[in-house]
């Protein structure tokens, strides 16, 4: 079988929902990513990438079904070049490049193009047609941009908990105090902040230019939601958004987002076609479910399953990156992995830098490979919970350092 490389990765600032990117289309920002990422392998010809993956939680509304698709055409690649969309929720971008990963390992293609996108801002609200014609009752629009929404009653009350909730518990359940998770979120924010100091993310992140309906346009060139001067005292005077007397607030979660990202895989043999060196190497992928409302530890055997996979060990792991959700859930798989704290998110994570559900996946992949060259460690780990029950991870190895 091939093996399946990381070439390149580049991603849009994540702004805020309602912020720098509202009025810009999901199906926009997912073009604007693709076109970035072409732009750093100039010499592969448009017509040799065999298919685009691409991430997506929502679907609902402007992304149009399959938003793959859609940017492929907005981004100008050949109509010859097929695309297709993966909704596995908050691991819809990483799972995109895990099917990548396969089709490139199994033959099927050579260069896959992924990635994810979201537009939170953007998310339509949904009416369910009626029962029968007619109805003289009101109905309710119901907002797609983040959780459950139109349950089946057929599921069981506990699983239907929102997300919040969910992670109050696992608070309770673990013991970890407010004081952890307000330390952690502000963590977040300074390495983000000095990541972008240090210029970490000049490469990584490509400007998006924001027309306006009267003056100049706007160029949106930082993610929007990085308070540098956060600390943990600050946190502290929030108040709990779930539940009266818990843990959980608006500073120690991650925040709604717009933003996209995207990845270009490939075999070792399409170096030539690309122009480029390989960065890192898929080496493993786990997954794994447990019960819904138990999705925030579901990453921690999904990490231990890619490891076995790449045939290493958590002590051969130099960098991690885990998409922080909530405080909690990130301190919870942390605490169960038999790892320096230090290695996770060094570059700031998802409370900071925010969470476009679609797009995450493929910013961790992205930044992970990243990290790994520049901090000369050998494997990563990139992981994230998926709500209803699910976590995701994928090895990679660094191609720097193979030899």
């Amino acid at each position: 079988m091939a093996t399946a490389f990381v070439y390149a990765a580049v991603r849009t600032p994540f702004a805020r929902a309602g912020g720098a990117l509202a009025t810009v289309r999901p199906d926009d920002l997912a073009a604007h990513a693709i076109t970035a990422l072409l732009a750093t392998v100039p010499d592969l010809p448009p017509d040799k990438v065999g298919d685009v993956i691409w991430g997506l939680a929502n679907g609902a509304g402007e992304d149009n079904r399959n938003v793959a698709r859609m940017a492929s055409l907005l981004a100008g690649l050949p109509v010859s070049v097929p695309g297709t969309t993966v909704n596995r929720l908050c691991g819809s971008s990483l799972d995109a490049a895990i099917a990548a990963s396969r089709a490139i390992e199994t033959g099927d293609a050579d260069i896959v193009l992924t990635g994810g996108v979201e537009s939170m801002s953007r998310a339509p609200w949904v009416l369910p047609k009626p029962d029968r014609a007619f109805p003289l009752n009101d109905m309710t629009a119901v907002s797609t941009a983040l959780g459950w929404r139109l349950v089946n009653p057929r599921m069981p009350v506990e699983w239907t908990v929102s997300l919040g909730e969910a992670n109050e518990d696992l608070a309770q359940d673990y013991g970890i105090s407010r004081e952890r998770q307000d330390e952690f979120a502000a963590r977040s924010h300074h390495l983000a902040s000095q990541a972008w100091d240090d210029g970490f993310y000049d490469d990584l992140v490509a400007p998006v230019t924001v027309p306006q309906r009267r003056g100049d346009p706007v160029i949106v060139s930082r993610d929007e939601t990085v308070r540098p001067s956060t600390t943990p005292t600050a946190l502290a005077a929030l108040p709990a958004s779930f539940r009266p007397g818990g843990t959980i607030t608006a500073g120690n979660a991650s925040p709604l987002n717009d933003g996209a990202a995207a990845v270009l895989l490939g075999s070792q043999s399409a170096a030539e076609i690309i122009g480029a060196a390989p960065l890192a190497r898929i080496a493993g992928r786990g997954v794994m479910a447990v019960e819904p409302q138990r999705f925030s530890i579901a990453p921690v055997e999904a990490a231990n399953r890619a490891l076995a996979k790449a045939g290493i060990s958590w002590s051969d792991v130099g960098a991690v990156e885990l998409n922080e959700a909530f405080a909690v859930q990130s301190i919870a798989c942390v605490d169960a992995w038999p790892i320096d704290p230090e290695i996770v998110n060094t570059r700031g994570g998802a409370i900071a830098i925010g969470h476009p559900l679609g797009a995450s996946g493929a910013r961790l992949l992205g930044t992970l490979a990243a990290v790994l060259r520049e901090r000369g460690e050998r494997w990563g780990v990139a992981a994230l919970c998926i709500g209803v029950g699910q976590g995701l991870a994928v090895v990679l190895q660094n191609c720097e350092t193979t030899s």
